[in-house]
């Protein structure tokens, strides 16, 4: 089967393409990089010549509210424009949970938008969304650092290992089409605020963790429901602790 990864040089994209291979697939790891653009359409039709899938785990350069959204509305639409020229049998696309729950969040807004056209259009799809990868832990504290000071939300979510995202995204890309969306997590529910801590002090980082009940997550403050999946998620089994072992 051939199946064709948008954003097929980033972290999870980069894996998957591994993952799909390794059990004998067709794969076209597709990103700029390659000479396949989703926004100028550089290479698209190409690449999408007998696809069978199309998995979108590409990510906007930019976080910025317009820039952000300008990205996925442009990408999704000439995805799908080329995916229904190509005759492409599952589109399938990688979100965030939570995003429907955060409106006021340009990021996670622009993911709702990119959502929406894949739901309006005539291919069969499958959303998966994930909650935030342990990868991006990091990350999260700098965006948020003052000094040696990391301001942060106490709100619960359940994030979990890139590794098993690629996993959830492999089988449901080998898998039918659900015309709906997935959920993805980690195994523990945690304080963001409580995780980001242990994640630095395992580090070794002198910063300090400071649970703020305004704390913002893209733009936008949370609440105790915000990011945790529903009853019917796909629960990973890698937990944080071993996740943070096999990455020293």
């Amino acid at each position: 089967m051939k199946i064709v990864v948008i954003g097929g040089s980033g972290l999870i994209g980069a894996k998957l393409v591994k993952n799909l291979r390794d059990r004998g697939h067709a794969v076209v790891a597709a990103s700029p990089a390659s000479g396949i653009n989703t926004i100028t359409r550089e290479g698209l039709d190409e690449a999408l010549a007998d696809a069978n899938v199309v998995v979108d785990v590409a990510n906007s350069p930019s976080f910025e509210d317009r820039a952000v959204l300008a990205f996925f509305e442009t990408s999704t639409r000439n995805l799908l424009a080329a995916e229904a020229a190509a005759g492409v049998r599952h589109h399938v696309a990688l979100s965030v949970v939570g995003a429907d729950r955060l409106p006021g969040s340009g990021y996670l807004g622009a993911k709702m938008a990119q959502e929406a056209l894949i739901e309006a259009s005539t291919i069969p799809y499958t959303i998966v969304r994930s909650t935030q990868f342990f990868e991006f832990l990091g990350g999260i504290a700098q965006t948020n650092t003052e000094g040696t000071t990391v301001r942060l939300s106490s709100a619960p979510f359940q994030p979990i290992a890139s590794d098993d995202v690629v996993a959830a995204l492999t089988d449901v890309a080998l898998g039918t089409p659900v015309d709906g969306v997935v959920e993805v997590a980690g195994p523990e529910r945690v304080g963001m605020a409580e995780l980001v801590q242990r994640f630095l002090h395992a580090k070794r980082d002198p910063r300090t963790v400071v649970p703020d009940a305004h704390g913002r997550y893209f733009g936008v403050e949370l609440n105790d429901e915000s990011l945790v999946p529903g009853a019917s998620a796909r629960i990973a089994a890698t937990r944080f602790a071993d996740w943070l072992q096999r990455a020293a």
